[in-house]
Parts: structure tokens; C-alpha cells; sequence
């Protein structure tokens, strides 16, 4: 492989941030190299080579392009923090202070410049004497924008901090409550948060409860649990943490006074912890519905436009309307179709019903209807914003739903929408009710959506023209685990 010097790939050695890790040799020496796939927003890994006075990092020793991936190599360390807590789980307080002294002198100098955002023991390396930050795959520049495809999102949940999970802006706090969750691992021998799943993480992490950390001197346990406070700036900056951090390790073994006013101060530590934790929940749960709601929002404005401009380009005598609730019609011959505007979802129950398992942020509808055939009007699909399929990730499903062919009526359009409510929770229950799912839950591609407007376009083609049918045979397709039901 030939970069700004020519390097020998050999075994692979795992995987880093974005990319695979491989041991090459070149020039007498032995090194890594990680190949990261030419994606957007991978290339941004080359502006950390080698920060300007920045201490604790694993330098780049070179870089550039092979094949189709950027390539970054470095010097091969001797272990990881992960590798250590794997064969000493509990750390002695020395080696601890160590690890957590030189971790945040790297982050000391990368306050206000990097925030690298997925800090974790697997990312922190022993490197000539030092335990040195790694993989920047998802750090950024702190006042640089970060685009839809640059993955915001990513996060390891074990270590991930509150607005991480909100989906906020993230900052040198969320790496302070990083280090919080590794110097709490270091101390207890386990992380304060234990998941196991997703789900279990995110509720932990924005409304759990940390555990008193009483293997570590008070002044210690005190910094810890202030790096792991919900709100991020009330979190201590690398900056005063070290100096504190200076402090706890020269009064270590230190008695009297000032031992006694360090368990006071963990005192008061502790009780502003728990008004943190009260007021995150308290507001998170609010906060996270208004997030969502303008992330649903603007997707679904994608949608909407590319689908109306999609209709009149290959339609442009079609007449269109506006609608009062942010929608758009078209009608086209004697068929209209209309896309409605978005519905906020309040956080409410399901009617008389068993509630489903997923959340529902924000709905619309699209309605295909047709002069009065047999009494059949045309048909109409729900779209619902929520985590339908995993816990947690959010996003616009196409549905559309069918009385029971054991109930004896039938309505005017079929399949039909249907809002979140009683009559839906019935058609996503586990048994037998009076409303079924008639269409998939479908994850809508909100950059690329051409399968939906194609579909649409069809039906709406054969309205014109008077050949719409009522669908043959319900479901049209195979709806089986298409929504999560635990």
C-alpha cells in the first residue's frame, strides 16, 4: 500500500470508529492502519491528524487513499483500556487517577476545538507511558455544523451522555460524562448504568439514578458523580477537573479536616445530582417529543415536496390546491389525491385499548378518493412518524388498515387510515379485533422516497381513468412483524 511512504498490510486487527483496523509494517517499523470507507462524511477523520498542541492523542504517522478508502496510520499501542479492564476489572486508585489524569489533559487541550463524542475504554490506548485518545471517526470541530449524513447519531450507549440521547448539540461535556462512566468503571469494576438493551440505556442514562461510588475517596467520588450529572453544564470542565483531580491524589492518604469536609462536599454532590436527575426527568420527556416533532417535520416536508413536484411534472394539467393544514391536493380528471399536513401526536393514551409498545410522534394521510363505484370510494394510507420497528430509532412508516373479515361491514374506502387511537391499537394488538393492519408498516427512504410516489402516481393514473378496483384480495402484502410488539 502505497501512501506518502509504502506500508505492508498484514492481519487485521478489528474495528475502529468507522473503519477496519489492520497491522502494517514500513520502514523497519510496526504500526496500524485503519481503512475507512469513502462515505460521506468519512473524510473528516483527516482533519485530526495530529492536532496542534494537543497532549495524549495516538498521532497519524501517515495518511491518504487506497483504493476506495481513506487510510490512516499509527503507532501500534501497547493495550487498550478495554484490554486492561478486561484482566483487572477493579483498578487500584493509583492506576486510576493515572488513566483519568491523562485522559482529561486530552481533553483539556481539545476544549473548544474537538469534541470527540464517542469516547470510551476501547478508544483510550497505552502509548509510551500514556493513555492516549484514539478514533475520531465522530469527532468534529466544536463550532462546525454537522450535516444529516455524518452520522450525528452515532454513540456508543454505554458511555453515551444525556443530550447525546436527546439528540442535542454535543460538547466537551458529553466527553466529561464519558470519562465519568470510565473513572466509575475503573473504581466499582462496573459501569453505573448496566442497560442491557437500547432502550434500557437511553431511560438510565436521562433519568437513572447513580450509584454511591464508596471504593473511592470522597473527593474522587464527588468529581465522578459531577461529570455524571444530566445537565451538561453542570458538569466540571477538563480544566477544573484536573486540578481537583491534582488535589484528590495528594490528599489520598491525607485524614483529619480536610477528609472530613471532601464526605461533606460528596454530600452536597450527591444531592444536586438527584435535582438534576429529578428536573432531566421531569423536562427530558417534553424536550425529546419537541425534538422529534421538528425532525419529523422536516422529513415529512421532504416528502411532501417531492411528491407534489413529482405529480405535476409528469401531470401538469392537473389542478392543485392548497389545504388549510399545510397540505396539498391535485385533482386529475375525476380523481383527487390528497397528502395532508402534519399532526402532532400528544403523548396520550390509546383510547379503551391495549396501547401498542411504540411511540407516535406526529401523523398525516394520503387519500386517493373516486366517485361513489360500488360503493367504493378509493383508498387511503396513514403516515406515522414514531419508532415502530426498534425502540428508539424514529422515523415516517407508511400503514393502512381493514375491518376484519369476521366483522360484518365494510367502509367506503379500502385499505383506510387511521389516526392513533382505539381503533389502531385494536388492528396492532397481539389477537383478534375488529381492525387489522391492511398495509405494512413501511420505513419511508425521506431522501429518496421514489417508491412511494411511483406507487401513488400509478394509483392515481387509474383513478383518472376510471380503472381503480378495490384491492382483489387483503392484505395486499405480507404485514407479519412488520411493527415491534415488545
Amino acid at each position: 500500500m502505497q501512501l506518502s511512504e509504502s506500508w505492508f498490510v498484514g492481519d487485521p486487527i478489528g474495528r475502529g470508529g468507522f473503519g477496519h483496523v489492520y497491522h502494517v509494517t514500513g520502514g523497519g517499523r510496526e504500526a496500524v492502519a485503519k481503512f475507512v470507507p469513502k462515505e460521506p462524511g468519512a473524510d473528516r477523520e483527516l482533519l485530526f491528524a495530529n492536532p496542534e498542541g494537543v497532549r495524549n492523542i495516538v498521532p497519524i504517522i501517515d495518511s491518504g487513499e487506497h483504493n476506495n478508502y481513506w487510510v490512516l496510520v499509527m503507532p501500534r499501542a501497547e493495550r487498550s483500556l478495554r484490554d486492561q479492564l478486561d484482566v483487572e476489572p477493579i483498578f487500584s486508585l493509583a492506576d486510576a487517577i493515572k488513566v483519568i489524569g491523562d485522559v482529561c489533559d486530552a481533553l483539556s487541550d481539545l476544549d473548544g476545538k474537538v469534541v470527540h463524542r464517542d469516547l470510551k475504554p476501547d478508544n483510550v490506548l497505552l502509548l509510551d507511558g500514556k493513555w492516549c485518545l484514539s478514533d475520531f471517526g465522530i469527532s468534529r470541530y466544536a463550532e462546525a455544523s454537522t450535516a444529516s449524513d455524518t452520522r450525528k447519531y452515532s454513540m456508543t450507549p454505554h458511555y453515551a451522555a444525556p443530550e447525546q440521547w436527546r439528540h442535542e448539540h454535543a460538547t466537551i461535556a458529553a466527553d466529561m460524562y464519558a470519562l465519568g462512566i470510565m473513572a466509575f468503571e475503573m473504581l466499582a469494576g462496573h459501569r453505573p448504568f448496566p442497560g442491557p438493551a437500547y432502550e434500557d440505556f437511553r431511560q438510565q442514562h436521562l433519568h437513572g439514578d447513580v450509584p454511591e461510588l464508596s471504593s473511592a475517596p470522597a473527593g474522587l467520588a464527588a468529581l465522578v458523580d459531577e461529570c455524571l450529572y444530566k445537565a451538561a453544564a453542570a458538569r466540571p470542565t477538563p480544566a477544573n477537573f484536573r486540578v481537583r483531580l491534582d488535589r484528590v491524589r495528594d490528599n489520598a492518604n491525607s485524614g483529619g479536616g480536610l477528609a472530613q469536609l471532601e464526605e461533606a462536599n460528596q454530600a452536597e454532590v450527591r444531592r444536586r445530582s438527584e435535582e438534576s436527575r429529578k428536573r432531566s426527568e421531569a423536562m427530558t420527556e417534553q424536550e425529546r417529543r419537541a425534538e422529534l416533532l421538528t425532525t419529523a417535520q422536516r422529513s415529512f416536508g421532504r416528502i411532501s415536496t417531492a411528491f407534489r413536484e413529482a405529480i405535476m411534472g409528469a401531470a401538469p394539467s392537473a389542478v392543485v390546491s392548497s389545504s388549510r393544514d399545510g397540505g396539498w391536493g391535485v385533482r386529475l380528471g375525476d380523481a383527487t389525491l390528497t397528502f395532508s399536513g402534519i399532526n402532532q401526536r400528544p403523548d396520550s393514551n390509546w383510547g379503551g385499548w391495549n396501547p401498542p409498545t411504540f411511540d407516535v410522534i406526529a401523523t398525516a394521510t394520503i387519500n386517493l378518493r373516486i366517485p361513489p363505484k360500488w360503493d367504493y370510494e378509493g383508498r387511503s394510507h396513514s403516515l406515522w412518524f414514531g419508532d415502530i420497528q426498534e425502540p428508539g430509532q424514529y422515523g415516517w412508516f407508511e400503514c393502512a388498515f381493514m375491518i376484519s373479515p369476521f366483522v360484518p361491514k365494510r367502509g367506503r374506502q379500502n385499505p383506510f387510515s387511521l389516526d392513533p387511537g382505539e381503533d389502531s391499537s385494536k388492528a396492532v394488538w397481539a389477537g383478534m379485533a375488529e381492525y387489522q393492519v391492511a398495509w405494512p408498516f413501511t420505513l419511508l427512504d425521506t431522501g429518496d422516497p421514489d417508491e412511494l410516489i411511483g406507487r401513488w402516481a400509478n394509483w392515481l393514473a387509474q383513478a383518472s381513468k376510471g380503472e381503480l378496483q378495490m384491492p382483489g384480495m387483503m392484505p395486499e402484502r405480507s404485514v407479519d412483524g412488520s411493527w415491534r410488539t415488545k
